[in-house]
């Protein structure tokens, strides 16, 4: 029995943290050992993985929480970064660009709001009886950086893979590349020592001087300056006016469960609506034909609504509550052919990120994620801060007419979408997953499994999986399953009309890194994460 087939959930009575790096997982337990409550977990967490998975997320990303207070109220906190003032189309169409490119200064042309957010949970974490101070929730990152952390196999493998398009990056190869950049530009091999000397000073100053000075304060000047010196069209007044904003998430209500995730201009719509339709076909029983064929067609049906109406949330033309309403649901669910896949053309879009997720006994919950879009996003690293700079700003569009076009002060689209689920029974569950396109079709998996066919939890995360369209820099745009999918189903599929392939390998991180935490009535909780990640779930 390998470790997929036998991947279980962990218990306890005080607390759980999930994570795709070990290393943030025991961070966030060692909070809530010591009193802490699920956001200071998830904040020394969050931290963490942001010096220790830097090609996933790092200081310059954005980030997006649900959290759920003792009361039952389900909060969301957008912390999406907005296009610079100098990120204009005529400013790229006179560099030459027809479209924004994917790497380098110009593709930093977003504000990072990610700490943004980690302002607004520090309040929310105080307002839920937290007591940790931020010097004590950013002290294992700053160790971790100061230190140095082992290198993970996917960023040794990603490192390698990407190292052409990122290693004449400005400030790359110095971070992240091994001593340095100094033995020739070789990519880092798994499990050695890597560390991050201007990121633990950077997380050390925003510890004493609070994490305001990141856009205000000693850090945002430093980091304004490398970032015009850079080229990139990101100013300190920039900087300077930026503000993460709490929102009202999206939720939906199903048979035997309610639903939350995030709006626009997030793809949390496609979340709730993969489960939503799914929901109104009425499917029996996990696994089989007609549990996987309803699954990706109610994503055929989610994805034409999301690319239609999803853009920046002040710029929106359609309310995606209208999307999420029985009779929508029920509409969308009545054009699926039951034995017959829909045509597929769509070209699919990338991206990387981590999920975290975190409950205690008190009620509270979290299901929060942040990502620099790409691996290693732009690849442009500031020398003075060591921040490593999202391309999130390469979703915008340089055509006036398209859904999201660039324009200064504008969100870019989003692949990001946490997730929770409260079910008939009273068990609340956060969950989520990385993995781009992929990530609303692993959300809606795992849920199906775990909410509606009451597959264990660690079995709902760990069994095979399916995509729909393009992930890690991937081009196919047909369906893909992994080696250890059920071949009689994949048949199945063949015979109804799906273009299908399978992977090489039983199990892919191709297939995104999911992970769920949950908090049973009777207090006590449970939380996995994917065998697929180098990641774990650890409860106290």
């Amino acid at each position: 029995m390998d470790r997929f087939t036998a991947h279980e959930s962990r218990h306890g009575g005080r607390g759980v943290i999930a994570a795709p790096h070990r290393l943030a997982a025991l961070a966030g337990r060692a909070v809530l050992e010591e009193g802490g409550n699920a956001v200071e977990a998830m904040l020394a967490a969050a931290a963490t993985i942001a010096v220790v998975y830097p090609h996933m997320n790092q200081l310059g990303g954005d980030g997006f929480w649900l959290i759920r207070g003792p009361s039952g109220r389900v909060a969301y906190i957008e912390a999406a970064g907005y296009a610079g003032a100098g990120a204009t189309r005529a400013f790229y169409r006179d560099a030459g660009y027809d479209a924004v490119p994917a790497r380098g200064p110009l593709a930093a042309l977003t504000v990072p709001g990610q700490i943004g957010g980690w302002m607004l949970a520090m309040e929310m974490a105080k307002g839920l009886g937290g007591r940790m101070p931020l010097k004590r929730l950013l002290e294992d990152a700053i160790h971790q950086a100061r230190a140095g952390y082992p290198v993970s196999a996917s960023q040794a493998r990603l490192t390698a893979e990407k190292l052409a398009e990122l290693k004449d990056v400005p400030g790359f190869a110095s971070a992240y590349l091994a001593d340095g950049g100094k033995d020739g530009g070789k990519p880092p091999a798994e499990g050695t020592t890597q560390r991050a000397a201007r990121i633990a000073d950077t997380l050390e100053q925003l510890a004493g001087a609070g994490l305001a000075d990141y856009y205000r304060g000693d850090v945002g000047r430093e980091l304004a300056a490398d970032l015009e010196r850079a080229g990139s069209p990101v100013t300190r007044a920039d900087l300077e006016s930026y503000r993460a904003m709490e929102r009202k998430p999206l939720a939906a209500t199903l048979r035997g469960m309610k639903l939350w995730s995030s709006p626009p201009p997030t793809q949390g719509l496609a979340s709730l609506m993969i489960l939503g339709v799914f929901d109104q076909l009425g499917v029996a029983e996990p696994e089989g034909f007609a549990h996987i064929h309803g699954l990706v067609e109610a994503t055929k049906r989610a994805f034409l609504v999301r690319d239609r109406v999803v853009t920046d949330h002040d710029r929106l033309t359609a309310d995606p509550a209208s999307f999420l309403t029985p009779a929508a649901l029920e509409r969308e669910a009545a054009a699926i052919e039951k034995r017959r896949a829909a045509p597929w053309p769509q070209k699919a879009a990338r991206g990387d990120t981590v999920w975290l997720g975190a409950t205690d006994k008190s009620g509270i919950s979290v299901s929060y994620i942040q990502s620099i879009y790409w691996e290693f996003g732009s690849g442009l690293v500031s020398p003075s801060t060591g921040i490593l700079m999202q391309n999130r700003g390469a979703s915008f569009s340089l055509d006036p007419r398209a859904t999201n076009p660039l324009e200064p002060g504008r969100r870019p689209f989003h692949t990001l979408n946490p997730c929770m689920a409260e079910l008939a029974d009273g068990r609340f569950v956060a969950f989520g997953s990385m993995g781009g396109e992929g990530q609303p079709q692993t959300n809606a998996a795992v849920m199906s499994r775990y909410g509606m066919f009451g597959v264990p939890l660690g079995q709902a995360v760990a069994r095979p999986r399916w995509l729909l369209g393009r992930t890690w820099g991937d081009d196919t745009i047909g369906l893909r399953v992994e080696g250890a999918f059920d071949s009689r189903v994949a048949d199945d599929l063949l015979r109804a009309g799906h273009e299908l392939s399978a992977l090489p390998e039983d199990y892919s991180d191709v297939m995104g890194h999911a992970g769920a935490v949950v908090l049973h009535p009777k207090g006590q909780v449970e939380g996995t994460h994917d065998p697929r990640s180098d990641g774990d779930a650890e409860a106290v």
